[in-house]
């Protein structure tokens, strides 16, 4: 799948040996988080020399993509999984994305403005729906109830065809966001270009952003010269060398942690998504209330962001043993991030076999069945649109990634935020949703934390008054 581009760069040809001047900050990966690092650094830091290093063809090809993600942006107001004080820190997060959308996408190239709403269906999940309208309401002025006759004026399809006395309720947002992930990526790269050299015409400096395509980094090693830092081989590209090393690759930052003897108490449960299309079916982004015991999105239907008349059904989720979709060359690398130990193959089995998830795996495998998984996912899909039919939803071929849920060995279970794994001068990122969401506050973070250690400044005033709480909308 092809996507356009708004971020051009060279790959330059490297050495067989590091450079004798080693870069300040080496990012592998430029998704959405390695890309939004980039922009951190770039225009509220003074690192000066920075490489980020991507092996796709461009920035923003794996689950960063819009084909393999949800393309919301988590807020916390729907997302029926999230208490209160999680709600509060996502949403804080997410106003950071929001800002930078506001100021940067006038165009609307990376996002579009839409309606969403979460609907409770049966009493016990009306009633659950009140009590949350009810505590949220006040960090969300905006969320609004929802009876029968609203929702039938705002998405027809969800009450058209359901039973009239079959209690229905909604918490409706007027005004969310539906984003391209992958061209926000691009804008992030794009700016730090520009912030770059920007600075370097203002202060003759020697700033430097050196994007890289194409590059995979085979082995890294930690520099034995008593300040830190690390040697990154590029295979034919030979050899790099940073002061500060930050991995921001998905599940393969566990991988390349765990080479460098960190992260051992963790695992990853790849779980992939894929989804289904219809035809002029919602108007915006229609969510189903999360079973409290499962830590995977319940059914949802989307409007794609750059064809908001194609709805966009799902997920199904099932366990892969991948740490890329569709990349069959990615398996013995999930293997490895397992380390093929007890702890982890019994932290593995003891989750999967806990009755809810077992049969909620019995059920996704089912899904992938020719002809019945459709209708039996369809069931699902009722609760959102009564009326659709077999023939109304279309397997989408090619569409969705891979979640790496991480997997704490030591208790056990699985942790369901993102994990960031610190090292002597290096930082792992391993982001599932909604990383992509808050992909400014994780960069904000790192910047502090590079910035400390190379004993750089970082301009933290004017970043909250761009795009933290004191920044106002454009």
């Amino acid at each position: 799948m092809s996507h356009s581009s708004l971020v051009s760069s060279t790959i330059h040809p490297t050495p067989s040996m590091p450079d004798s001047t080693p870069y300040d900050v080496a990012i592998v990966g430029a998704g959405i988080c390695g890309s939004a690092l980039a922009h951190v650094l770039s225009r509220y830091t003074d690192v000066r020399r920075i490489a980020v290093l991507e092996k796709c063809e461009g920035p923003a090809e794996i689950n960063s993509a819009h084909w393999n993600n949800s393309q919301t942006l988590h807020v916390g107001d729907i997302e029926t999984n999230y208490s209160l004080d999680k709600a509060r820190e996502v949403k804080r997060a997410a106003e950071m994305v929001r800002r930078y959308l506001e100021r940067n996408d006038d165009e609307h190239r990376m996002h579009q403005v839409l309606q969403k709403m979460v609907i409770g269906v049966g009493e016990e999940e009306v009633e659950r729906l009140r009590q949350r309208h009810e505590e949220f309401q006040q960090l969300f002025p905006e969320l609004q109830w929802l009876k029968r006759e609203d929702i039938a004026e705002l998405e027809p399809a969800v009450i058209e065809g359901r039973d009239p006395d079959e209690p229905i309720a909604a918490l409706h947002i007027p005004e969310g966001h539906s984003v391209d992930y992958g061209r926000l990526a691009q804008s992030f790269l794009e700016q730090a270009r520009e912030d770059m050299k920007s600075a370097g015409d203002r202060e003759q400096s020697d700033r430097e952003l050196d994007i890289r395509y194409q590059t995979e980094v085979q082995a890294i090693e930690a520099l034995e010269d008593g300040r830190g830092g690390y040697c990154l081989d590029l295979g034919e590209d030979g050899k790099l060398q940073a002061r500060f090393l930050v991995v921001a690759a998905g599940g393969h930052s566990l991988l390349m942690a765990k080479q460098l003897g960190h992260g051992k108490n963790l695992g990853l449960l790849s779980v992939a998504g894929s989804f289904y299309h219809a035809e002029d079916c919602l108007k915006g982004k229609v969510y189903t209330m999360q079973i409290k015991e499962l830590p995977f999105a319940a059914p949802h239907g989307d409007a794609e962001v750059h064809e908001p008349q194609q709805t966009r059904f799902g997920p199904t989720a099932k366990p892969l043993p991948m740490l890329e979709r569709h990349q069959y060359g990615s398996i013995g690398g999930y293997f490895r991030t397992l380390d093929f130990n007890w702890a982890t193959f019994a932290s593995l089995v003891r989750i999967l076999c806990r009755p809810i998830l077992l049969r909620f795996a019995i059920m996704n495998a089912l899904y992938e069945v020719p002809w019945l998984g459709k209708r039996l996912f369809l069931r699902q899909l009722r609760k959102i649109v009564p009326k659709l039919k077999p023939g109304d939803i279309q397997r989408a071929r090619g569409i969705g990634g891979v979640r790496p849920q991480i997997v704490d060995t030591e208790a056990r279970d699985l942790d369901l935020g993102e994990a960031r794994i610190e090292g002597e001068h290096a930082i792992f990122n391993v982001t599932p949703s909604p990383g992509a969401s808050v992909c400014l506050r994780l960069a904000r973070d790192d910047a502090e934390t590079i910035t400390k250690t190379l004993e750089c400044r970082f301009d933290s005033s004017r970043f909250d008054r761009e795009l933290g709480e004191s920044g106002s909308s454009s």
